[in-house]
């Protein structure tokens, strides 16, 4: 037994609602209330509501089997034992059907109604821990759901940064998984600018016209720039929120930096309109998404400096080659240079060569030769 269960004896006669209260009853430690005729019960019970309801089937002016339609259509859900007189066991079978758990039939014993409300009470108490349970495992099941969706959401942000290039598409990606995440109405993305320092809108879901048309240029919403100079994730709702600017937009926000390593590059801003405060675990997956969108501007950063990289290096390839067509050239007109003289010497226009002199001359011929064939090779022609 509860201590303390409330029980409500609905009796026109005191001597049946003394016996059964006083006697039976409240020795047990229920507390128990006498109510001698149907309306009273109604109103009783519809003040307070008891654990149990005894009710006579002959009541005056409305019966016990009008005191269960009229309790079941107030929405009163306690249990009802019906007590009657031997030979109504049909009115008794009409009140189940009305929705009477039980019946006694007087005269009764007082153990029959200890042991019929001892049962009655301990199964209404087995049906509410039961539904008290079912609510557990639909609450739980409903949170796990939520888990699902959400690492849901991440693993497809995941997949975005692999699949998609367009920095700005990615990042449209990214605020619409922020906004699911932390079940917010509108998001936003700030970007710190190299040059000026400034923290520059780069994207947003929602934003009034009058924010929205920044795109590119520099917003101040009054708490971004403190969570840019502590690095630390900012979550505020309510009266606190009213000393800034984005106060306009909502009434509950998380503003989370975007980092390299300790340096903030960015901040993401997530605001509900209603003040309803952003949980830590929805800041933990917005720190998750910032961490996502960090990755995206590194990667942008590599990205440019590759291709940096690679324009000087078809640059410096484009000189490189230039200057070996130019030595190309050289040696060549060199050689050509020295050939000419040399043919005539070898024709014996000067004179009669001895053998000697020819073939010395032929082995600076062959010399030469050969260092234009090595030229050709080494320095090809540039296209």
């Amino acid at each position: 037994m509860a201590p303390g269960e409330r029980i409500l004896i609905v009796e026109n006669d005191p001597d049946i609602a003394d016996l059964i209260g006083r006697q039976s009853l409240k020795p047990m430690g229920y507390q128990v209330t006498v109510a001698g005729d149907a309306s009273s019960a109604i109103k009783s019970a519809l003040q307070t509501t008891p654990d149990l309801i005894l009710a006579n089937l002959n009541l005056p002016g409305l019966s016990g089997k009008d005191l269960l339609t009229a309790l079941s259509s107030q929405g009163v859900r306690a249990p009802v034992i019906m007590i009657a007189e031997k030979g109504q066991e049909v009115d008794a079978i009409q009140a189940f059907r009305l929705g009477a758990v039980d019946a006694l039939f007087w005269p009764v014993r007082d153990a029959e109604v200890v042991s019929c409300v001892d049962r009655t009470l301990r199964q209404t108490r087995e049906t509410r821990e039961r539904q008290k349970l079912d609510r557990q495992v639909a609450a739980m099941n409903e949170e796990l759901q939520h888990r699902l969706r959400d690492l849901t959401t991440l693993l497809s942000m995941g997949k975005a940064m692999v699949s998609i290039k367009d920095q700005r598409q990615l990042f449209d990606h990214i605020l619409d998984g922020a906004m699911q995440l932390a079940e917010a109405d509108m998001c936003w993305l700030l970007q710190r600018d190299e040059r000026s320092q400034a923290y520059v809108l780069r994207a947003q879901r929602n934003l009034p016209e009058v924010w929205a048309k920044k795109m590119n240029q520099p917003v101040d919403d009054g708490i971004s720039s403190l969570v840019s100079f502590s690095g630390e994730s900012l979550v505020m709702n309510g009266e606190p929120l009213q000393k800034f600017k984005i106060a306009a937009l909502g009434k509950s926000v998380a503003v989370i930096p975007i980092k390299i390593q300790n340096e903030v590059i960015g901040v993401l801003i997530a605001v509900r309109k209603s003040d309803r405060e952003i949980g830590r675990n929805s800041q933990t997956l917005l720190e998750a998404v910032a961490d996502y969108a960090s990755i995206s501007l590194v990667n942008a950063r590599l990205f440019q400096a590759l291709g940096q990289s690679t324009e000087n290096a078809r640059s410096g390839e484009k000189h490189q080659f230039a200057a070996l067509d130019s030595i190309r050239n050289s040696v060549r007109e060199e050689v050509q240079a020295a050939t000419y003289p040399l043919n005539l010497v070898m024709t014996e226009m000067p004179g009669p060569l001895t053998g000697e002199q020819r073939k010395a001359l032929e082995a600076v011929q062959a010399a030469l030769l050969r260092l234009v064939n090595a030229s050709e090779k080494t320095i090809p022609p540039t296209r």
